[in-house]
């Protein structure tokens, strides 16, 4: 269970703060496209998430959209909000995040990987050695192929809970423990 345990779990990637990144040393956020960025069947996105993109860049924090879909699908959503991106990731393997991190130079104590589901996002982060948010799907509805994941993800959930107890979504990184140097390599 603890290889898709996640760091932290946050109410929306819109909940994390310049502020709570910089004190613990975060210089990049690798963030999942549907339902963590943007609603999976609404690609403009809403005004909160691109407020949410223009803070992280006056702060010189790099957003860089790590997903599974293809690159046309990610770059149709994105390029009007001028967002690098890893198509093809490839999670639950690590393969899309090692490529961002070497792509722009980030090292794994400096980034955080933020995405909706532990069966894909939060098992990426993992085996690639880096901190990881969990934050609840934009929308309750998901395509076809993401189905699947949340049956299996609702069986991991309930043995997670079983094992460390319900899992808290807060509004802040500071909201949880302090301590954000938990083991997250396999």
């Amino acid at each position: 269970m603890e290889k898709y345990r996640p760091t932290f779990a946050l109410e929306a990637v819109y909940d994390l703060k310049v502020e709570d990144l910089e004190k613990h040393g975060i210089r990049a956020v690798l963030v999942d496209l549907d339902n963590t960025l943007i609603a999976w069947d609404n690609p403009d996105g809403t005004p909160e998430m691109k407020q949410w993109l223009h803070d992280m860049r006056d702060a010189g924090i790099k957003v860089v959209v790590v997903s599974n879909n293809t690159r046309e699908r990610v770059r149709r959503a994105v390029e009007q909000l001028d967002i690098p991106f890893v198509p093809w990731s490839m999670k639950p393997f690590n393969i899309g995040i090692k490529k961002a991190m070497q792509r722009f130079d980030i090292k794994p104590e400096e980034v955080v990987m933020v995405g909706d589901q532990l069966m894909t996002d939060i098992r990426a982060a993992h085996r690639a050695g880096i901190r990881s948010i969990l934050v609840r799907p934009l929308v309750q509805t998901d395509s076809k192929k993401t189905k699947i994941n949340r049956w299996r993800e609702r069986r991991v959930l309930k043995k997670m809970e079983a094992l460390y107890g319900q899992l808290m979504y807060s509004r802040s990184l500071l909201g949880g423990s302090d301590d954000l140097s938990d083991e997250t390599a396999d």
